[in-house]
């Protein structure tokens, strides 16, 4: 399949949600259907490695078997599965087997550069994955490896160019690539910036700078990833920067799953329109389509389907967007339009931005960070999607995504504005009122969430391996647990065994923060790993 042109979609299988191989079968039908050709299954550590026990332990990893069982359907679908690796950073789940790999974690989450031990790590990796996939093409990461060279390689070799040290390992790296007949591409972010002295992968710069250290070898490809310009000027000079490495190129653009828990079908099309359009004129004709699944994989690979499809056809020179709904239709067997209702989950207007069905979910009811974000119009405003949701004909093959954004819907419709109330009634002196809100509207809102997460849970199970889905067990019924607790502290201040609620005396200020889980559930120090 390597002298085909590729079109392909990549599905994130590390940030908890790992799609199982019933699921993955049922994805590249569609796929295939839809004019695909490759799939890649991004897997940081959730794929078995022989010699290394600890690697993707616990983690929902896949079996060599089960690899072996995918590619060998994705090959009778007539797609070719590309193995789709790290071999620098993004790594950080194995350190937290400390004994097993913190002697080889140079800092945050990227491996230790020349170490026996991970040139041995790295050997494995390719010694593996040579047994179970049928395609000799592998993608072997090297992203956004920010600090390499600056922890422990610092301590034990002193200062050196990174973008020297990352070539350097990446020689080495497409050296064990050959020699198990693999010919790599890599994200080239890495080398872009470095090559330019810039931290902005997207800059302009001196093309130069780029000739002049592009002794990359000569068996890798470079993947220019993008999912947020709607610029085709800014597409074509990325192409220039990246083709001035003097190595094949091709695009990757994204579906976006990764806000929260609802899709952006919307920004994916408006996104891949002009980087179609800019792959066409720098001759870029390998194209992949990334569904990432950033902070816990929360949302449903399937709920991108119309920006998957519209990216098929735009390949395909099908711009129509009449035509290409039709198709859909015919092909899915629902509205294209169904789906893209999903945008309206996060499409609050105001101050509101990113995800606001994720942050208004885990929003502390007390210390409220994203609560001047809101306009008091948001209860309502997910009380009337719901029943838009409810509305629509959906098939049995898609009612699990629609009936746990509609479950979400409904929590949203109380939890929203709870923190707001709360504290609005608080600083009013009326007890009665703040007594209400924590009797009526507190119990009614943890009912709700009983209730989505239970929706939750089956499509969970239904879509991915049940690895994982305790970070949402901890998440929701943390929800759950501090609601509790704070329903019981408002009712002890309205009695008057409570002098105060101080958190509900602080001044609030606008947060310029993410809308992650982490950011957005609470000020204070959340342990990780690293």
């Amino acid at each position: 399949m390597n002298n085909k042109k590729m079109l392909g979609v990549m599905v994130d299988c590390s940030r908890n949600a790992v799609m199982n191989v019933n699921t993955v079968k049922k994805f590249c039908d569609i796929i295939a259907k839809m004019g695909y050709n490759t799939l890649m299954l991004y897997t940081e550590d959730t794929y078995e490695v022989d010699n290394q026990p600890y690697f993707g332990y616990l983690r929902g990893r896949y079996s060599k078997e089960e690899i072996k069982e995918i590619d060998a359907y994705c090959l009778s679908k007539g797609i070719e599965l590309i193995p789709c690796i790290q071999t620098l950073a993004h790594l950080n789940c194995i350190f937290k087997w400390w004994d097993a790999y913190e002697d080889i974690r140079d800092c945050d989450d990227i491996l230790l550069i020349g170490e026996e031990k991970t040139e041995k790590l790295i050997e494995d990796m390719f010694a593996t994955i040579s047994q179970c996939f049928t395609s000799k093409r592998i993608h072997i990461g090297m992203d956004e490896a920010y600090r390499v060279g600056l922890g422990k390689y610092l301590a034990k070799h002193g200062y050196q160019e990174r973008f020297d040290l990352i070539n350097g390992h990446l020689h080495r790296v497409c050296e064990v690539a050959d020699k198990y007949g693999f010919k790599p591409m890599i994200w080239s972010d890495m080398f872009c910036k470095l090559a330019l002295n810039s931290e902005d992968y997207y800059s302009e710069g001196d093309l130069d700078k780029i000739r002049e250290k592009a002794n990359l070898p000569e068996n890798i490809e470079l993947v220019y990833w993008d999912y947020y310009n709607k610029d085709y000027d800014k597409y074509i000079k990325m192409f220039k920067t990246n083709q001035a490495f003097g190595r094949r190129v091709l695009f990757a653009g994204g579906a976006w799953t990764w806000k929260g828990f609802a899709p952006d079908n919307k920004l994916s099309i408006e996104t891949t329109i002009p980087a179609v359009k800019a792959c066409k004129e720098c001759g870029v004709d390998d194209i992949l389509i990334t569904v990432w699944g950033d902070d816990g994989g929360e949302c449903s690979r399937f709920a991108v389907l119309p920006s998957l499809f519209y990216a098929a056809q735009l390949v395909k020179g099908n711009s129509d967007e009449a035509s290409i709904k039709a198709k859909f239709k015919e092909l899915i067997g629902m509205d294209f339009d169904s789906f893209i209702l999903l945008n309206k989950m996060d499409s609050l207007e105001g101050k509101h931005k990113d995800s606001p069905s994720k942050y208004l979910l885990y929003n502390d009811v007390f210390s409220g960070i994203m609560d001047y974000r809101l306009a008091g119009n948001e209860n309502q405003y997910y009380s009337d999607l719901k029943q838009e949701i409810d509305a629509l004909e959906v098939t049995d093959e898609y009612k699990d995504i629609f009936a746990y954004l509609s479950a979400l819907c409904d929590v949203l419709s109380v939890k929203s504005q709870l923190g707001d109330n709360t504290r609005k009634a608080y600083l009013s002196g009326d007890k009665q009122k703040l007594l209400g809100i924590a009797e009526n509207e507190y119990v009614v809102a943890a009912e709700k969430i009983k209730n989505f997460h239970k929706v939750y849970q089956n499509w969970w199970m239904s879509e991915n391996k049940p690895h994982g889905f305790d970070m949402q067990d901890i998440r929701i019924g943390g929800m759950l647990q501090r609601l509790e607790s704070c329903k019981e502290r408002i009712i002890s201040y309205c009695k008057g065994e409570l002098d105060s609620i101080p958190e509900l005396e602080e001044k609030q200020l606008e947060g310029n923060t993410h809308a992650t889980w982490a950011r957005t559930v609470t000020p204070n120090v959340i342990s990780h790993v690293i």
